[in-house]
């Protein structure tokens, strides 16, 4: 007979955060993309010029649009095409928002080494969706 396995309190915790914040993510695309399609809300992009800007570089598009990187997109989403952002930053965020879950459950458990680790994951990917790690080539 095989050993039976069962997951712990904290798999447990952000498994099923993980599963809400999935589904509540999906909804918000879905939702964003039926009021871009349906034209409830216009683009800030016409889709009639798409294909002018599909072979640009993200800085050259950003350019010849007169948009901003980072998070400037904030400021847009009264426009369709850049409310399904929203959607995508919140899916994003999941992974951090169910890593900060766990951590009191790790810390009371006396799982230090992986609260530790929980938590500077959060710090590294709060570091990196603000912005202000500016490495590598982008």
């Amino acid at each position: 007979m095989g050993k039976e396995i069962h997951a712990t309190e904290e798999q447990l915790r952000y498994a099923k955060l993980l599963d809400i914040g999935m589904k509540l993510g999906m909804l918000m695309l879905i939702v964003s993309f039926a009021l871009y399609l349906t034209g409830v809300l216009k683009p800030e992009v016409p889709v009639d010029e798409l294909p002018k800007l599909w072979g640009l570089s993200v800085h050259k598009y950003l350019e010849v649009k007169g948009l901003h990187g980072g998070w400037s997109w904030l400021y847009l989403l009264n426009k369709g095409d850049f409310l399904n952002f929203i959607g995508i930053a919140f899916l994003g965020a999941v992974t951090i928002i169910c890593f900060l879950a766990i951590i009191p459950i790790l810390f009371r458990k006396k799982d230090t080494a992986y609260g530790i680790i929980a938590l500077v994951e959060v710090i590294v990917l709060v570091l990196a969706a603000s912005g202000l790690l500016k490495t590598g080539g982008h």
